[in-house]
């Protein structure tokens, strides 16, 4: 047993879930280290933050990862190495939730190096590990001396046959209609993010107040366990250069007039913004340099850069809670204005470019095979997805050079978010026999592209012919406060500039009738249930115009697949006959395939053989129906069948008269005249002309006749 007190906590979910924080046992060289118990499911958090931060650093370098180990399951890697490489794209996303629902309460001045890592040690199916993440790894910043305004946790809320569920099972979850993780301290939301089925703005309101209950007892149960091990006392540190109150006076006195004028004046080129306010910080900046100069001293640009943008920022902040004037002249609840096109690259299934003032995505939609679908292989979820989508951001989007990579993070949490936005309206599976992949690429940004990539999405979708339930638009919110006045405004289709000065950037995707998915951060304190409120119905506002100029473009999904697309198809079969389908070593299926020219893939499905078909033409699809129609089809005694001669022996010949169903023509049956041998009678692949005269109840076996087809000779 260790020599360091082993310390634990627990709290009792509202469905019943005991939930038990544990420190001391595990970890105990990083800075704080908590295991999380809730069912089978165990979490490992820990912390470590440099005690010195690396010399000019004036942010928070913070990294969070969350890994879910594969013998917490119970399972081994797949792949040729057999163990834990990079995060999957599941575990970035609960990265990016965690990261999201911290960094906001580290103090603005701390600037070490900081790394949170979360392991999931043991997994218990029924109880989402995803939804402890955030809870952990606050409990480990709790014990530990690192400087942090919580604490906070996070939780999913899903409404499950109507009624609200904190933390669900996951059988639970299959059933929800709203699944939403919501991130906060005891006083205030910070991070919210989910999807849903077209659900109205008062219920996710409601879901938010649920979920901000259950956290507030998880943030007392973690300063109940600060109390315990006796980590009140924070480390001390300074990152920062003292203030020169002199120059921040002079700063102010001589650009925020400037500034604020340019702010109420803007060009409305973003570049041309920029450029005139880095004028005046220029001038200044000169003009100081020569000062220290003849006094023989330097200039400290650490201090001159931090209070340029904190003037900048404030004139700009001022000029909109003030003026109600946005820094390209829109009102606040103004949309930028929107083009869109669709059918734009004639050689994809579907394509469309959606441009909404100086954001553009170029979308496309490739429809393929069941052989196409997304393989998934996770400690926790095995399986197989059958809609993608991808969304990437080149570096000239937003006129910078930069180094080609692989998807960010933030590629991969922006495409997540439109994923989840239109997944609700596509048609389900067993109405759509595609696998789906749209890919967005951010051509033009300023100002939520990710948005931007649901409207084109939505557009390619239907210039494909995809018949989605409804269309889908996205728009950002923000959010400008003045805690000292009261004073807010709410802006509608964010700038990029508006979402760093503000407070709030709150997306919102959904159709005329209600939301599909949400994602929200906050950058302050206090936002009240009422400014919530009127955001989600100036968004509402904002979303039906978006899908007004959308629908302008094309209104509804094409009535049929362009030329070039694959056909698809299904055949239902009883699941015995799977194998008959197949052949022997797949021999029956493979000569489909070669001699239709079809793609063929078969699975098992609710106890029955489903054959899914795709074709580059219909014929091509007839064709490879009639045949798997024809294998599964019962011979019936008295039909006619056009059969092939397989093999012939003394006493007859074999009949394939169905798709691998053979019988046998005796010699006597062959004519009615008498057949002394069936030497030169018949042909191996000859065609013939059979009746089906007998099925032997024992065996199985079929009797042909042809000599019935053909007129009887007259008796002498």
């Amino acid at each position: 047993m260790p020599s360091q007190q082993i310390i634990t906590q627990t709290i009792t979910m509202p469905n019943g879930t005991a939930v038990t924080l544990e420190t001391g046992r595990l970890a105990r060289q990083a800075d704080g280290a908590v295991v999380l118990k809730a069912g089978a499911t165990m979490l490992l958090a820990t912390v470590v933050s440099d005690k010195n931060a690396r010399e000019g650093i004036d942010f928070l370098p913070l990294s969070v990862d969350y890994q879910e180990k594969f013998a917490s399951s119970g399972r081994i890697p797949g792949g040729f190495l057999k163990r834990e490489g990079r995060l999957s794209d599941h575990e970035i996303l609960i990265s990016r939730l965690v990261d999201r629902a911290l960094r906001p309460l580290f103090p603005d001045d701390y600037h070490s190096d900081t790394q949170v890592n979360i392991f999931l040690i043991s997994a218990d199916p029924e109880i989402p590990a995803d939804a402890f993440a955030a809870f952990a790894a606050s409990a480990a910043l709790a014990v530990s001396d690192i400087p942090f305004n919580g604490p906070i946790s996070e939780v999913r809320v899903a409404r499950v046959d109507g009624a609200f569920v904190v933390n669900p099972t996951t059988s639970q979850l299959e059933r929800a209609d709203l699944d939403m993780m919501i991130g906060a301290s005891y006083d205030s939301v910070v991070m919210i993010e989910g999807e849903m089925k077209e659900v109205p703005e008062e219920v996710l309101l409601e879901a938010i107040r649920v979920g901000h209950e259950a956290i507030k007892a998880q943030c007392l149960l973690q300063k109940a366990l600060t109390q315990a091990v006796g980590k009140t006392e924070k480390r001390t540190y300074s990152h920062e250069l003292p203030d020169d109150e002199d120059l921040k006076k002079r700063m102010y006195d001589a650009l925020y007039p400037a500034m604020l004028d340019i702010a109420k004046n803007p060009p409305e080129d973003k570049n041309a913004r920029s450029e005139a306010f880095k004028t005046l910080f220029d001038q200044f900046v000169e003009a100081e340099k020569a000062a220290k100069e003849a006094a023989g001293e330097e200039v400290n640009d650490t201090l001159l850069n931090r209070y340029y943008y904190k003037i900048r920022k404030d004139a700009c902040r001022n000029c909109i809670l003030d003026e109600r004037s946005r820094l390209d002249r829109r009102n606040l609840n103004q949309i930028r204005d929107i083009w869109s096109e669709v059918d734009y690259l004639p050689s994809a299934h579907g394509s469309a470019v959606f441009t909404r003032g100086e954001t553009q995505s170029l979308t496309t939609v490739t429809l393929g095979t069941k052989l196409d679908e997304l393989q998934i292989d996770g400690a926790t979820r095995t399986g197989y997805q059958r809609f993608m989508l991808h969304y990437n951001f080149p570096s000239f989007s937003t006129g910078e050079v930069r180094p080609n990579r692989g998807p960010g993070r933030r590629e991969i949490g922006h495409g997540n978010l439109a994923y989840r936005a239109i997944k609700p309206v596509l048609p389900p599976d067993d109405q759509n026999p595609y696998t789906i992949r749209i890919v967005s690429d951010i051509l033009e940004s300023n100002g939520s592209s990710s948005m931007a990539t649901v409207c084109a999405g939505i557009l390619a979708l239907m210039d494909a012919g995809i018949p989605i339930k409804a269309p889908v638009a996205g728009i950002a919110m923000g959010l400008i406060t003045d805690e000292s006045t009261g004073k807010y405004a709410i802006l509608s289709d964010i700038l990029g500039d508006e979402d760093h000065l503000g407070d709030m950037d709150f997306k919102v995707a959904g159709t005329t009738e209600g939301i599909t998915a949400v994602q929200m951060d906050i950058k302050t304190n206090g936002l009240t249930h009422a400014v919530l409120q009127e955001a989600l119905a100036q968004a509402r506002e904002g979303r039906l115009h978006i899908l007004s100029r959308m629908t302008a473009t094309i209104d509804a999904p094409r009535p049929d697949l362009k030329p070039h697309v694959p056909r698809a198809s299904k055949v239902i079969i009883p699941q015995d006959m799977i194998g008959a389908v197949i052949g022997p070593g797949g021999k029956i299926v493979q000569e489909i395939q070669k001699e239709t020219g079809a793609t063929i893939v078969i699975e098992e499905k609710d106890g029955m053989g489903v054959v899914n078909i795709f074709a580059s033409n219909q014929t091509a699809m007839d064709a490879a129906r009639t045949r798997v129609k024809m294998i599964v089809a019962e011979p019936e005694i008295g039909e006619v069948y056009e059969g092939k001669v397989k093999t012939i022996t003394p006493f007859g010949a074999f009949i394939e008269f169905m798709p691998g169903k053979d019988g046998l023509l005796h010699i006597s049956e062959i004519k009615w005249e008498r057949v002394e041998s069936m030497e030169g009678v018949l042909e191996i692949g000859e065609e013939v002309t059979v009746k089906l005269v007998d099925i032997d109840k024992k065996s199985g076996k079929y009797r042909l006749s042809r000599k019935v087809l053909l007129p009887r000779p007259p008796k002498y």
